[in-house]
């Protein structure tokens, strides 16, 4: 997949079976943990994403987990701005596709953000359909407003990878369409491709839904991916894996990264990929 981007490099390629590592961005300032400065952030976020590009990772993923409890659709000012700071360092410090996600749901904060920091694409939840998250209930889904926006702000190099059922969350209310029907409804809004989970953060995905996502168009896992598991992901139809908890010590998304694990985790996409 090629992602056009403003500024340098202009026209960056995200291979097959690609690997998209995860940068969890310290708390931001406001938030119940924030400590740290922007800048500060910003440090340790391109810190992390160098590592993950050295070690061979074919791009990066910015997201705010450490804002936990996350706000429901949207966020302030303060996150906006500080997001920006990241963005614009991280672009700055390596040459890989770099994308962003702003929890929970802030998908047109994403954009802007991404569009500012001349980011390659966004990780929108909430894209289409409704469901209740650990945030709230999440109503009005985000693609009518998204796409208009990046059309207005002439941001469509910036491509959207939406998720079908957002992880960490109760969906109900859509109970009545089937898993392939929820992928042909989000591609229909408009998407440029799709995510697929499991029910939580490091949580394995299904590799039925995997495979069913795959059958129409451009696919990425989203949770749970392992150096054990990543062969099985690609196998089932994903052009890429997003890990980030399986990169870190203990396995645990909070913790530091763990080199040995980036490691085995390339060397899993690289055996595969033959």
């Amino acid at each position: 997949m090629i992602l056009r981007g403003v500024g340098y490099p202009r026209v960056i390629m995200i291979p097959t079976a690609a690997v998209v590592g995860m940068v969890h961005v310290r708390a931001l300032p406001g938030t119940p943990a924030g400590q740290l400065s922007p800048g500060s952030i910003a440090e340790r976020a391109v810190d992390e994403a160098k590592t993950l590009a050295e070690s061979g990772c074919d791009a990066v993923l910015l997201e705010n987990m450490h804002d936990v409890p996350y706000l429901c659709g949207q966020v302030g000012p303060e996150i906006i701005a500080a997001m920006t700071t990241v963005a614009v360092e991280v672009r700055r410090s390596v040459r890989i596709p770099i994308g962003l996600q702003i929890l929970a749901a802030a998908n047109l904060e994403a954009l802007a953000v991404a569009h500012a920091a001349a980011l390659h694409f966004v990780r929108a939840e909430h894209f289409a359909y409704a469901h209740v998250a650990d945030e709230g209930m999440m109503l009005e889904a985000s693609a009518g407003p998204l796409l208009r926006s990046r059309k207005h702000w002439a941001a469509e190099n910036i491509k959207i990878f939406a998720d079908v059922q957002k992880k960490h969350a109760a969906h109900a209310i859509t109970n009545d369409l089937q898993f392939d029907e929820l992928v042909r409804g989000t591609r229909f809004c408009g998407c440029d491709g799709v995510i697929v989970t499991g029910g939580s953060t490091g949580q394995p995905t299904n590799p039925e839904h995997i495979a069913s996502a795959a059958a129409s168009g451009p696919t990425w896992v989203g949770s749970g991916v392992t150096a054990s598991n990543l062969s099985t992901c690609l196998d089932a139809g994903a052009q890429a894996c997003i890990v980030g908890s399986s990169m870190k010590c203990h396995q645990d998304w909070r913790e530091p990264l763990d080199r040995k694990a980036i490691d085995a985790i390339i060397a899993a996409r690289d055996t595969h990929r033959g």
